[in-house]
């Protein structure tokens, strides 16, 4: 099975094959020997990848996941082959409307655009400050500004909602 990742904002595609009960896994199109046991029913998993282990804590639901990796937090979106053609058939048909929400928790820095305001694809929405690293928060499309949720100096929690983008006419 395909799966399509997101790791902060950074797409991976992951390929998980199961052989007589060995997977057989290849990530961004190369091939890792992978091992995963659960630690326990908390999200706690310990993770043995080339050869090196790794304790991960794995927490979220719906294809929405907060995992921390030695100190480090990650958000991460997973959709298989199946769910990404129905995500692309519902955003075809919204044309670049909808609610953009917040992929980790932190604190907005900056805001880029006011309610009004059309935005193309990629243009920068928010500068949020997490783990003392300050990250942009993109337009996933063209649209124009209907709302802001928030304002600069205001903590966030991950999937908070940002902004609501609508479709532009045509």
């Amino acid at each position: 099975m395909k799966y399509f990742v997101n790791v902060n904002g950074r797409p991976i595609e992951v390929e998980i094959v199961d052989r007589a009960g060995r997977l057989n896994v290849s990530i961004g199109g190369e091939l890792v020997d992978f091992s995963y046991e659960e630690v326990d029913k908390e999200g706690q998993v310990a993770l043995v990848m080339d050869e090196r282990g790794y304790a991960v804590s794995v927490a979220g639901k719906d294809n929405d996941y907060h995992v921390t990796l030695a100190g480090h937090a990650y958000a991460v979106e997973i959709e298989d082959e199946r769910e990404r053609a129905a995500h692309a058939a519902e955003r075809e048909r919204s044309k670049g409307g909808g609610v953009i929400k917040s992929v980790m928790p932190g604190v907005v820095v900056e805001l880029c655009v006011a309610v009004g305001d059309v935005v193309e694809a990629g243009q920068s929405l928010l500068i949020l400050e997490a783990m003392k690293m300050q990250n942009e928060i993109k337009a996933p499309s063209e649209g124009r500004v209907k709302r802001i949720f928030c304002k600069a100096g205001e903590a966030v929690s991950a999937g908070a909602k940002l902004f609501e983008l609508e479709a532009l006419e045509e």
